[in-house]
């Protein structure tokens, strides 16, 4: 058996896949496992989406468990990771529910939501709204 040094990128078969991982041998004795964590850039909800048996990985050693043998792979660090988009800064909430605590801000501007898109603040509006409305007819028709 080849003594595999952690760091190092190996070839490998995939030779079988679980719902948190998948097995991939690195030669006829030695099989590790890639965690579905470890599998790809980004977030990977069902793995069979993304690997199957017989694929061919190339494989970094993450850790070797000496009592055990165990083998920790990951195919993602083998992988350039992708560039992230530059996120858009999303406006504050200006107060309501929720939030921090932080006692000490300062109040931010009102900013106007895009067209055509209700902040979850204008829906909490329109649903008590029509709440109190339900209940104001209900309280009438309970008094006739």
């Amino acid at each position: 058996m080849a003594n595999y040094e952690v760091g190092s990128i190996v070839e490998g078969k995939v030779t079988g896949i679980k719902p948190f991982g998948a097995f991939v041998a690195i030669d006829d004795q030695k099989q590790g496992l890639v965690h579905i964590s470890e599998v790809a850039h980004g977030f990977v909800k069902d793995i069979n989406d993304v690997l199957k048996v017989g694929d061919e990985v190339k494989v970094k050693i993450q850790s070797v468990e000496e009592g055990s043998g165990k083998i920790s792979l990951s195919i993602r660090a083998t992988q350039e990771a992708p560039e992230r988009p530059a996120r858009p800064s999303k406006p504050r909430s200006t107060g309501g529910y929720g939030g921090g605590g932080g006692g000490n801000r300062k109040p931010q501007q009102q900013q106007q939501p895009q067209q055509g898109f209700n902040t979850l603040e204008d829906k909490l509006k329109e649903w008590l709204k029509q709440s109190n409305e339900i209940q104001a007819d209900l309280n009438k028709r309970a008094k006739k």
